[in-house]
């Protein structure tokens, strides 16, 4: 079992960058993914690839992603009557609505066009490492122009 990874924290977008390329390519059940309204958090449980391993290996780890002041959520060509329906994670996004109102938009862009969206009063999000990682069965592929 490797060392616990810290929990990564994001109040602005270039800390959301972080942790959207900690996330590319992360599956999650759709049932893992939960909205809490009266703690105003939504939730999801993921399998993200070790991007950060570089090219030596190629393993997955189970994470935790949090968003935290959430007012509503709304969901995009999602099969909400699918709670083990599996959606893979391609990046997360964050739209402030001015400078002056930290409140916005958090986009969760999956594979396939779907997506999440969360209304919230300010970015405040958190993703953590919760278990040691295993091997993965092979390696994400991304289309490039070379493909």
């Amino acid at each position: 079992m490797s060392a616990r990874e810290p929990v990564l924290a994001a109040v602005d977008t270039e800390d959301l960058q972080v942790i959207s390329a900690r996330l590319q390519d992360a599956v999650a059940r759709l049932g893992d993914l939960v909205y809490l309204p009266k703690k105003r958090r939504f939730a999801g449980v993921f399998n993200r690839f070790k991007w950060e391993d570089g090219k030596r290996r190629n393993l997955r780890v189970q994470s935790g992603l949090h968003f935290d002041g959430v007012l509503s959520v709304k969901s995009q060509k999602l099969k909400r009557g699918a709670p083990d329906a599996v959606v893979e994670l391609l990046t997360i996004r964050y739209e402030q609505k001015s400078a002056e109102d930290p409140s916005g938009t958090v986009e969760l862009v999956f594979a396939g066009g779907g997506a999440i969206l969360l209304d919230v009063e300010c970015l405040d999000a958190g993703l953590a490492d919760m278990g040691g990682d295993w091997a993965a069965r092979g390696r994400p592929a991304h289309e490039t122009e070379d493909n």
